[in-house]
């Protein structure tokens, strides 16, 4: 009797295995990032694994490093046995966030302000044009993007990727920041303060760039409920 030959199995090589399953991982750690910071996903919100399998049609393997991921990030929270949460910052961690970005952000501002070109200027102005029609058409998710864009922007400019991707995170930890404290700060204050930075910039008035960088950021800040303790007046005043 002849022997029938066991079929060849089709071996993938490791290193595109590797190389698609890390890209796969990127491509869902870059869709939630942009969900939050769009405020299309909102903080406390259930991560489903099998859910966001199915929609990038990979392992639940795949799904469990994206959120591990991103929970060293801090956007994302494990519980055991209750799977994956959008993060729900505290108090103490927003304050940290914006103290951390003021540190960072103004010495950026002033070593951007010795170097900055003519191409970039043009760039920059660029960009806030983008702002101010995303604003004047409502555009919630394009003018959230862009406007915290702009930062990165800077960061950008000083060719540091390191700075570039540092303050992209923060930023995304600020959109989160904003959602659970609820922000009253408008966006179209933010653009008219990015403009006047940029005029700073323009002007290569360093003093000037980083006190609107500061004043930018502590009136983010101050726009958002961090305070716990209720108004007891408006709580107890009868309705009646």
């Amino acid at each position: 009797m002849a022997r029938t030959r066991a079929p060849r199995l089709k071996l993938v090589p490791a290193a595109p295995r590797a190389a698609a399953a890390s890209g796969a991982t990127a491509q869902i750690v870059e869709s939630i990032t942009t969900a939050i910071v769009e405020r299309r996903l909102m903080p406390g919100t259930r991560l489903v694994e099998q859910q966001i399998a199915d929609v990038f049609a990979v392992s639940r393997t795949i799904v469990r490093q994206a959120l591990n991921q991103l929970s060293r990030d801090r956007l994302v929270t494990l519980a055991p046995a209750r799977g994956a949460f959008v993060a729900t910052p505290s108090v103490e961690e927003a304050r940290e966030v914006f103290e951390v970005r003021r540190l960072l952000e103004t010495g950026m501002v002033r070593e951007l302000c010795a170097r900055i070109t003519e191409a970039q200027l043009a760039q920059l102005r660029q960009h806030l044009q983008g702002e101010r029609q995303a604003v004047a058409r409502a555009d919630v998710p394009g003018r959230t993007r862009l406007l915290a864009d702009f930062h990165v922007l800077l960061a950008r400019m000083l060719g540091n990727e390191v700075l570039a991707s540092l303050l992209a995170d923060l930023l995304s930890r600020s959109q989160l920041i904003s959602l659970m404290y609820q922000s009253s700060h408008s966006a179209t204050h933010s653009q008219a303060e990015h403009a006047a930075i940029v005029d700073a910039l323009a002007r290569r008035d360093a003093r000037a760039a980083v006190r609107l960088l500061e004043q930018h950021l502590r009136s983010v800040e101050q726009n958002l409920q961090l305070d716990p303790r209720p108004d007891l007046a408006a709580v107890l005043r009868p309705t009646h």
